[in-house]
């Protein structure tokens, strides 16, 4: 634990979400959705608009049309998301060299290693105001002795604000939090926490370590104690090699339900999924872990034949390893795992699904094989999609069906609401593009009126 506040967590605003907002002016202060658009699709991130409706990533994407039906729900674009995410890693390298990025839109910094010595708090507003002109977007920020407390501070600062916690404040800011605040602390563990009487952070640091040590093993009880307490002493690590990224949950009662482990199977591989595209990765292996009722571990594996991040293929790769493995004595924890990480490539997204059936519907028993090549002209028009047409210039998919595809031509520059128009889905004039970059160089030319466009 530091006696100054030099370390720094910036977070990026509903980051995908805000980027498909600065892209398109007519979803500006709407609610927007971005993720898996299928019944079995979930929610990647949503705007604040959207999560005035109680729409949260992690959620089911049916529910979330449920609770928000009149939100803009949008395929993610992850090809500017990357570009958009250099950028704004590129700017926290001109502040210190120590970057420990956790995804596409947040990374720790260290600014004892910076080579200036600058006041924390102006560091962090110049680097917040850097990346709005960079960008258009917005970051908020927590500045803290320990990485803990840094994280903390910024999700209070949400959204585009900052917190300091300053020395001696510690206890104030984490005292009345729910323990789920604290990294470790998932259902399974809050649920046992909850039962015991703790329910926030301060009434887990009243109960002793020894206590939480009871209740939770030697490990786990010690380490969610020393945060209670404010100690957080690990360092910012730069060039993370991360092997793998996975999810696991603990059951407070044994899974002895076949259907039962088949569903737990799926929300794991969603949330894995979930976790994956965050970090702007992909991968080839794909990793259940089960842990009998006798405490038995049994790992499983397959290597798919090109690195994916689709939910459906991780699914169903999941879903069949499982049903090689005994589960009728009872299962205390499930783990899906994707592993050989690879940097995610627009290719990517569509190589497991680009065929003729949708990504969000049930793979036949064959996946984890690629389909054949797709021609352009006869892939997907998924809604946010960029594309250009030969006479109405740039624009994006608005949604398809029953062989037409509607387009709004609009650009990032726009003021206002571009025009809408439809078209056949084999139209050979309108084709997929790249994304325009979000803010206009300042060599670039004003992009004029074009009479063909406005009409």
């Amino acid at each position: 634990m530091r006696s100054s506040p030099t370390i720094l967590h910036l977070d990026m605003d509903a980051f995908f979400a805000a980027v498909e907002q600065a892209s398109k002016p007519s979803l500006r202060g709407k609610p927007v959705v971005v993720g898996g658009l299928g019944p079995r699709g979930v929610v990647s991130t949503a705007s604040y608009e959207a999560r005035v409706h109680g729409v949260h990533s992690a959620m089911a994407m049916a529910r979330a049309r449920r609770l928000s039906p009149n939100a803009a729900y949008l395929y993610p674009r992850f090809g500017i998301y990357r570009r958009i995410s250099e950028t704004v890693m590129g700017l926290l390298a001109e502040v210190s060299p120590l970057i420990e990025p956790l995804s596409l839109d947040e990374a720790f910094l260290d600014l004892e290693a910076a080579a200036r010595d600058e006041d924390p708090r102006v560091v962090a507003v110049v680097l917040r105001a850097r990346i709005r002109a960079a960008t258009g977007l917005t970051a908020s920020v927590g500045l803290a002795g320990s990485k803990l407390l840094a994280k903390i501070a910024s999700e209070q600062a949400k959204p585009d604000g900052l917190v300091v916690v300053e020395p001696g404040t510690e206890r104030a800011l984490l005292d009345p939090l729910p323990v789920r605040t604290l990294w470790g602390v998932g259902p399974a563990t809050a649920e046992h926490l909850r039962r015991a009487g703790i329910g926030t952070v301060e009434e887990m640091a009243n109960s002793g370590e020894a206590e939480l040590v009871r209740l939770l093993g030697k490990a786990h009880g010690a380490s969610l104690y020393a945060m209670a307490a404010g100690r957080d002493n690990r360092p910012v690590v730069a060039d993370r090699d991360v092997k793998s990224i996975s999810v696991e949950d603990t059951y407070d009662n044994d899974l002895t339900d076949r259907a039962h482990v088949r569903y737990q199977i799926d929300r794991l591989a969603d949330r894995c999924v979930q976790r994956l595209r965050g970090a702007g990765r992909s991968g080839r292996t794909v990793v259940v872990k089960v842990r009998r009722y006798d405490f038995s571990t049994l790992t499983r594996s397959e290597t798919l034949r090109a690195p994916t991040d689709d939910p459906v293929v991780v699914r169903e790769t999941a879903r069949r390893l499982v049903e090689g493995v005994d589960t009728t004595g009872g299962v205390r924890l499930l783990g899906v795992g994707v592993a050989g990480l690879a940097d995610f490539t627009q290719e990517d997204l569509f190589a497991q699904s680009a065929g003729s059936r949708p990504a969000d519907e049930d793979a036949p028993a064959s996946l984890p094989a690629l389909p054949p090549p797709v021609p352009e002209r006869v892939n997907r028009w998924l809604p946010g999609q960029d594309v250009t047409h030969e006479e109405y210039g740039a624009g994006w998919v608005q949604g398809s069906g029953v062989g037409r595809v509607t387009v709004r031509f609009e650009v990032p520059s726009d003021t206002g609401p571009g025009r809408v128009r439809t078209f056949a889905v084999d139209d050979p004039a309108l084709v997929h593009s790249d994304a325009l970059p979000l803010v206009t160089p300042p060599d670039a030319p004003e992009r004029g009126q074009d009479s063909s466009r406005a009409g």
